[in-house]
């Protein structure tokens, strides 16, 4: 029920329901809104219904904060993680911010190693935290085995710390799973075609994606990928990049982050970080919604999806990991 009495001339429209007070920021994890980008695809020819699944709603800005809430949460409840214990990880940016609030918030000191090609607005954010942050060269992606030395090399450093191992831990997916997937599916009332999203470290499009699939197995899930050039190599070890998203196809299993089940695609786009960047800065234009650099690849491909003529009237949702404030220093926005 809204109440919509007026006062002094101006009419009120707050719910006359209260909502609970909360005492703790994991209380405001979830349920994130959905949101129809009319005006961005109907003027680029869209023939499909595209919906932005608004995940910077969360209390520290982006879709990470369900996992980091999971795995501390899970960590607790099986005596991994107690008060003195530290925590550490690999991070891109949003994970590591997500803990360290969380770690703040239950008194954990906490560890993080980021690749020095991370936007400086997260790095800064982490270290606001409390956290201490490790930079790594950003050339140690170019080696295939350079994830499993990095991972080796924070567990030799950091022997009595929990490591929350985001891109292996099978709580990841399962949040996923138990979370974003539903709320998706009740949201749209079951009509969804189509679900994108990136690759980071695969639990979003693996656990969400799963879900959809067993609630209707013709629902369609399509992975948005950085083109090469937008990927670190040895002639160019800084490119301009999507940061936090990882190439997939024709990578082997040991190449890729362990909670991503490859089986879970039925298509793989690629998006160079320059497009991916023009369409965060036409979203926010057009619709005032400030995006960072990953949301601007999956709307790049669900664009392209709503796009094609045989998918008139079909509906398309997009993750949309976390906010373009990220990215003020990254080249993103100019």
């Amino acid at each position: 029920m809204t109440d919509t009495t007026s006062t002094r001339g101006q009419e009120v429209r707050a719910s006359s329901t209260p909502r609970p007070i909360v005492r703790d920021i994991t209380e405001l994890i979830g349920e994130t809104p959905l949101l129809e980008l009319h005006r961005f695809a109907e003027s680029r020819g869209a023939h499909a219904r595209l919906l932005a699944k608004v995940e910077f709603t969360n209390p520290l800005s982006s879709v990470k904060d369900r996992i980091a809430w999971a795995i501390i949460r899970d960590a607790e409840d099986r005596g991994l993680l107690y008060p003195g214990r530290s925590i550490v990880d690999i991070t891109s940016g949003n994970t590591g911010i997500a803990l360290a609030a969380i770690a703040a918030s239950r008194g954990y000191p906490a560890k993080f190693y980021l690749g020095d090609n991370t936007s400086p607005d997260k790095k800064k954010i982490i270290e606001s935290l409390g956290a201490e942050v490790v930079s790594v060269p950003n050339s140690i992606f170019i080696d295939p085995e350079g994830l499993a030395k990095l991972v080796e090399q924070i567990e030799t450093e950091n022997p009595d710390a929990y490591f929350t191992n985001q891109l292996a831990n099978p709580v990841n997916p399962q949040e996923h799973y138990a979370t974003t997937g539903p709320e998706i599916w009740r949201d749209t009332e079951g009509r969804i075609d189509f679900f994108v999203a990136g690759v980071g470290t695969g639990g979003t499009v693996s656990g969400a994606g799963r879900y959809l699939k067993e609630q209707n197995e013709n629902i369609r899930i399509v992975v948005s990928e950085p083109g090469d050039v937008s990927l670190p190599s040895e002639e160019n070890p800084y490119p301009a990049e999507i940061d936090g998203v990882h190439k997939v196809e024709g990578l082997d299993d040991e190449q890729l982050p362990p909670n991503y089940d490859r089986e879970i695609a039925d298509e793989i786009q690629q998006v160079d970080a320059e497009e991916a960047y023009e369409k965060a800065r036409a979203v926010l234009r057009e619709e005032g919604l400030f995006v960072g650099s990953s949301a601007g690849g999956t709307l790049t491909v669900a664009l392209r999806l709503a796009q094609r003529p045989e998918n008139a009237g079909k509906t398309i949702v997009a993750i949309i990991p976390d906010t373009g404030e990220r990215y003020l220093s990254a080249g993103v926005f100019g």
